[in-house]
């Protein structure tokens, strides 16, 4: 019924490994059933050999962690791939330009988790990796919010020999303080008063650090159009020629949005319908936004373009239309198989009626059935999202297989929220697994609806309650359930 997955390195999502590399609750619970040694060689496999779709907006460490914990690994995988040749040979170890964070950050941050667990394994590794790994930055960050002022104050002279005391070794050293995720270790160095040569190097370094935010903030990098239309239009233009070239609509628009006025429209309407794609792009985002009465012939125009990119431009500026007038074209468009049709059915999605959940399932289906769980977010997440607005029940089955198949965590917490909407098994289902989930808003919807008719539920939910490392967000939601009565399961 469905298209197959794509060809990645993720595990098929039966395996324990597959279970494990999506973050599902299931994985946790099936790695806690499992033989030891094949549970701790799956968990590892996954910390060592990040399988995020998106490591920066994706969560596992805290997930990894706690399957450390609760299984006694020991750490002896991280440590040697903290320590492999392949970390010190990557990036610049003055600026810490090209170090692939995407190898270790995963690793660092598990056992920044660890460390809150209490885990001095873990404590000891960390402190080492600041000193002397490439991606020692990461590592900091992780004790600033875990280790004590007594151990942050010993790394200060390690850290500091990082930086040679040359120019440039002073200005790569301002540039980290400045940039630093979190400046408690800073601050400390520069208060520690046994080391009076170093805390004034380095609040030297803050100084400078300030500064350079002060006067790059006054004086921005990139290039400014000019303070008209025709300037604007003609900066979108110019983008086109560098090396590569620059898309420049989603800044052009908001530029316009200043600078436009009534006596613009023309103009625009001209740009709109005529010009070359970058500059039609962004006269057609501006109209829209602003619901222009003819904006959604030049949209309906743009997306019959055979160039791909104003295709896709005509359903970006559909996108930023929500009137009466958008809704009823969107309807006659919602079946059609291309980027206008993806654009309309997402938007029935998300600001349609009860009338609409039929063209709204339909888009679904289709989706799911040529791109498979994991198509282009920009059309599968607001039709899973619209499934529950709606409240499709019919959409049950299609959610239930992208929940189960995803390679996002953040898609499956989604599809869970859908799920609590239309499936009436949820509550005794999927929310249960939700409660072991790698993303904190996944176990937040499972604490809000996951039956407590089952013990694992009340179990779950008190050890959520009492762990520290819990995100408020869910905690808050844990004791909401505590203190209700006993959820019979559906029957």
């Amino acid at each position: 019924m469905f298209a197959s997955p794509v060809e990645t390195d993720i595990a098929p999502s039966g395996s324990l490994l597959g279970l494990l590399q999506r973050g599902r609750g299931d994985g946790a619970l099936h790695a806690l059933a499992a033989p030891r040694p094949e549970a701790v060689a799956a968990v590892e496999h996954c910390v060592l050999n990040d399988p995020r779709r998106d490591w920066q907006v994706e969560h596992r460490s805290l997930y990894y962690a706690r399957l450390y914990a609760e299984l006694g690994a020991d750490l002896t995988a991280i440590a040697g791939h903290l320590g492999h040749p392949e970390d010190a040979a990557a990036g610049d170890p003055l600026t810490g330009e090209g170090v692939p964070e995407e190898r270790t950050g995963l690793a660092l941050s598990v056992l920044g988790h660890l460390v809150s667990y209490g885990d001095t394994r873990a404590l000891d590794l960390l402190r080492r990796y600041a000193l002397r790994g490439a991606n020692w930055r990461w590592a900091l960050d992780e004790l600033a919010v875990r280790d004590d002022d007594r151990g942050l104050r010993a790394l200060g002279p390690g850290i500091l020999e990082r930086f040679p005391a040359t120019e440039e070794g002073e200005a790569a050293l301002g540039a980290a303080a400045r940039d630093a995720f979190e400046p408690r270790p800073w601050r400390i160095w520069a208060e520690d008063r046994n080391r009076p040569a170093q805390a004034a190097r380095v609040r030297r370094a803050l100084e400078s650090g300030a500064f350079d935010r002060w006067r790059r903030q006054l004086r921005p990098p990139r290039p400014q159009p000019g303070w008209s239309v025709a300037s604007v239009l003609g900066w979108v233009a110019e983008g086109q020629l560098l090396d590569p070239p620059q898309w420049r609509e989603a800044p052009a628009a908001r530029c316009l949005a200043a600078v436009a006025g009534p006596g613009d429209r023309p103009a625009l309407l001209t740009a709109a319908g005529r010009a070359e794609p970058a500059v039609r792009a962004a006269a057609l985002r501006h109209l829209a936004e602003r619901e222009d009465p003819a904006a959604l012939d030049l949209i309906e125009a743009a997306g019959a373009d055979p160039r791909r990119e104003l295709a896709e431009a005509a359903g970006r500026a559909l996108s930023r239309m929500s009137g009466p007038q958008a809704l009823e074209r969107a309807r006659g468009w919602a079946c059609r198989e291309d980027e206008l049709g993806a654009a309309a059915a997402a938007l029935l999605a998300v600001r349609g009626g009860a009338a609409d959940g039929g063209l709204v399932l339909q888009a679904l289906r289709r989706t799911v059935r040529a791109q498979g769980p994991d198509g282009d977010p920009g059309a599968l997440w607001p039709l899973v999202d619209g499934a529950g607005r709606l409240g499709l029940a019919a959409a049950a089955p299609v959610l239930r297989h992208v929940y189960r198949e995803t390679v996002s965590s953040q898609l499956r917490g989604r599809t869970a929220v859908a799920l609590a909407a239309t499936d009436p098994s949820f509550a005794a289902g999927f929310a249960v697994e939700c409660l072991w989930d790698c993303e904190e808003d996944t176990r937040a919807v499972g604490a809000r609806h996951a039956t407590t008719g089952d013990a694992r539920v009340v179990e779950r939910l008190r050890s959520l309650a009492a762990d520290p490392a819990e995100e408020a967000g869910v905690q808050t939601a844990v004791r909401g359930r505590l203190h209700e009565p006993p959820r019979p399961p559906a029957s």
